[in-house]
């Protein structure tokens, strides 16, 4: 199946007010907690003044209003920010200060027709996915030595599905995996992770960041060292519009 990928597009973060300057006392029957005050001029960030806190309930006193310990997944202001095949809305630590101490974090996708996902690990997690809405085609490849049949000479061992609404699928730390929404209407999924930095690498982006002679060995005859600079500029980021007969379907042009 021919996949069509669309320019680059970039992780949607949230842009949160922090950092900022805290001086908060709460006080128990037991006893009286005063969190330090956020030094101004140290330049530190509400989530590095959460690391640094003697005790999880010093941490509570740098987050004193009820919201912030609330993440809006569908704020309006954090989507059109991805690739032209939707967008992706990561709560970790820095953009949801609330996390840390927590060892959690989650990820909501957005995908538009044909929207694809492209290959990627998470380096610091396992992400646990769920289909909320429409289906995926969802593909995963273990590590080496994970064969077909337990054969090395049947190949790589590749785990494809389907995922509908409300099916989940693990994949593991390290995997590489992609997601792509087969239909002409919206898709979403929910990603929790057991990591508050899960991190993000893009497959492609990563490899054909290497110079040119590595890329060219690691595709042996496949690619000229000469030709390296042309796949640098069409490799997208992060969500592009995908695989070829579903655009054909819905009746996206292709570029």
């Amino acid at each position: 199946m021919v996949v069509a990928l669309m320019a680059a597009s970039t992780l949607a973060l949230p842009s949160a007010p922090y950092p900022r300057s805290v001086t908060n006392t709460t006080t128990s029957a037991s006893t009286t907690v005063t969190a330090v005050p956020a030094a101004t001029n140290t330049g530190l960030s509400l989530t590095a003044q959460l690391f640094l806190a003697d005790t999880a309930v010093d941490r509570f006193a740098l987050l004193p209003e009820n919201s912030d310990f609330v993440f809006d997944f569908g704020n309006p202001a954090l989507k059109n920010k991805g690739g032209k095949g939707g967008d992706l809305i990561a709560a970790n630590r820095k953009t949801f200060p609330a996390l840390v101490g927590t060892g959690a974090g989650m990820a909501v996708g957005f995908l538009g027709p044909c929207g694809f996902n492209t290959p990627h690990v998470h380096p610091r997690s396992v992400e646990l996915q769920i289909v909320t809405q429409g289906r995926l085609k969802t593909e995963m490849l273990p590590e080496n030595g994970v064969f077909n049949n337990n054969n090395a000479a049947d190949g790589r061992r590749l785990i494809s599905n389907t995922i509908n609404a409300f099916q989940m699928q693990p994949f593991y730390q390290g995997s590489v995996h992609t997601q792509f929404n087969p239909d002409c209407t919206n898709a979403t999924f929910v990603a929790s992770f057991t990591s508050e930095d899960f991190g993000t690498g893009q497959v492609a982006d990563e490899l054909f960041a290497m110079t040119s002679d590595v890329v060219s060995a690691a595709f042996g005859e496949a690619i000229d060292g000469a030709d390296v600079a042309k796949f640098k500029s069409a490799i997208p980021t992060s969500i592009a519009e995908g695989v070829e007969q579903c655009l054909m379907t819905c009746g996206i042009t292709k570029r």
